[in-house]
């Protein structure tokens, strides 16, 4: 089960996630030949990652910037970009163009921080937008904890979309970062959950001065906790699959 889209489209072009978009599926276009090539992919997370271990030594700082745009493989970046897609345009609408850009990559940073504490020995190249991200969905929570966004719920193949408030799916998905970081490794399990919840939080903390200067509590009673945009009716669905009715004999 995860987010797919929001009912509350920006009120201006979201240029800023647009370009992010753009240069993150840009630079993976240009690693994608490489990611079968164990050598060659490991010479370049090497180079540009984010390794705990050197950041920790004052090696490599600039590991914690250059691995916001780089992805491990094809569900990696799409589920990434998907939730940039969702989250980020009613942010950046709130908080402009360059505003949004630079509260971007201060979460990408400060996510990068909290993966190098939580384990600042290891040497496993860190990659991903995913702490950016966690970054726009603590804002996101924060702002417009009543928006309604659509999740997307799969049962082998049949699939059911429907509404819920933006709380309770940006709450969830916080809580799981917190128990996967406190119960799984990420040398084992490939996530850097740390990272997630440290931007999940800095996001939320970068917001508040945004928040209080739009009145705080008065700001969602104003809104009712959306952004503050009409809203667009879409349709939901329970399945592709044709429903085929047995013939009377």
């Amino acid at each position: 089960m995860f987010p797919i889209r929001d009912h509350n489209p920006s009120g201006r072009t979201p240029y800023v996630v647009y370009a992010l978009m753009i240069l993150n599926v840009g630079i993976f276009i240009l690693t994608w030949p490489i990611l079968d090539d164990p050598q060659r992919i490991g010479a370049l997370f090497y180079d540009w990652a984010l390794i705990p271990y050197d950041v920790s030594n004052g090696d490599k700082p600039l590991g914690l910037f250059t691995s916001m745009f780089l992805h491990g493989g094809v569900l990696h970046i799409a589920g990434n970009m998907l939730f940039l897609w969702v989250f980020g345009d009613n942010m950046e609408d709130e908080m402009g163009h360059v505003g949004f850009a630079v509260f971007y990559t201060l979460c990408g940073l400060a996510a990068g921080m909290a993966q190098v504490i939580s384990d600042p020995t290891s040497q496993i190249p860190t990659v991903g937008a995913s702490g950016a991200i966690a970054g726009v969905m603590g804002g996101y929570l924060l702002m417009f904890p009543k928006a309604r966004v659509d999740v997307i719920l799969i049962v082998i193949i049949f699939f059911k979309i429907f509404p819920v408030p933006a709380w309770v799916v940006l709450g969830v998905w916080f809580g799981l970062q917190l128990f996967n970081g406190t119960m799984t490794d990420a040398a084992t399990s490939g996530v850097a959950h740390w990272a997630h919840a440290g931007g999940f939080v800095a996001g939320v903390l970068f917001t508040i001065s945004l928040w209080r200067r739009r009145g705080g509590p008065a700001y969602w009673q104003k809104t009712h906790g959306r952004p503050n945009n009409p809203a667009t009716k879409l349709s939901t669905t329970t399945s592709l699959v044709p429903i085929v009715r047995r013939k009377k004999k």
